[in-house]
């Protein structure tokens, strides 16, 4: 096989990212706090993906039906501008997201704003549905297109070949997840370089999780399940210094 690339893309928040990524993290540290014994790990996941949906749109919080636009996030600008080049290098791209309402929200403003074709899979996906997106998508004759996955419905068992470069638009945090959704590219029957493209929110527990898993030989090993349960392993004061936000690091 060619060669596999890693590169990471750092993206600044927006002041309105900025302001309800503060509000999300004091109220849920100050939730946890207040349940005392019947916190569970449950309740850190959840905090965890509220700010993490804030990191890619404010929108995936709110869920108010407000705007999805990129002026709204960086993350989101960055990803379109960087698949208008490789659509006009003539390749094709996949991306995965964790959430489902991310993907939908993607693959609208994408085909809105890319002008080709833009394919969706998710859990919801029929089988034989699954199989028309992946042979249309993998057709020549189909040109160059994108291919937005939710992770855990497109992270394994597929090829998609016709693809050469792969975007995280957010982060699974369990390296093995990610390698396995990275290699539906990253296949027999693929000649080209593969470019994996990691975008990571700075400032925000995205940085600080990427820079643990990346130098902390002894957490990364933790990380042998497909969620991020080993985040419930890590003290108190530990977790909140990793969602913490640093409002300089975080300035657009």
């Amino acid at each position: 096989l060619p060669p596999k690339l890693f590169r990471e893309a750092d993206i600044e928040l927006t002041p309105e990212q900025r302001e309800t990524y503060s509000l999300a993290e004091n109220d849920g540290v100050l939730r946890l706090a207040g349940m005392g014994d019947s916190m569970t790990i449950q309740h850190v996941f959840e905090l965890v993906l509220r700010l993490k949906q804030i990191c890619n749109h404010p929108a995936h919080f709110l869920h108010d039906g407000s705007r999805f636009s990129s002026d709204r996030s960086p993350k989101l600008e960055r990803l379109c501008d960087m698949l208008g080049e490789v659509i006009d290098e003539g390749e094709s791209a996949l991306v995965f997201s964790q959430f489902a309402e991310a993907g939908a929200a993607l693959q609208k403003h994408l085909h809105a704003t890319l002008g080709c074709p833009v394919f969706y899979l998710h859990g919801g996906v029929s089988a034989a549905q699954r199989e028309k997106l992946i042979t249309e998508f993998q057709d020549p004759q189909t040109g160059p297109a994108v291919f937005v996955l939710s992770l855990r419905a497109g992270g394994l068992g597929i090829t998609l070949t016709r693809a050469n470069h792969v975007f995280h638009f957010d982060r699974w945090w369990n390296p093995a997840v990610e390698d396995q959704a990275t290699d539906r590219a990253f296949r027999i029957g693929q000649h080209r370089n593969v470019l994996v493209h990691k975008f990571i929110a700075v400032g925000t527990l995205e940085e600080r999780i990427d820079r643990l898993i990346e130098e902390k030989k002894e957490v990364a090993s933790l990380i042998v399940s497909n969620d991020e349960s080993w985040l419930s392993k890590l003290d108190n004061e530990t977790f909140k210094a990793l969602i913490a936000l640093n409002r300089e690091s975080a300035i657009a």
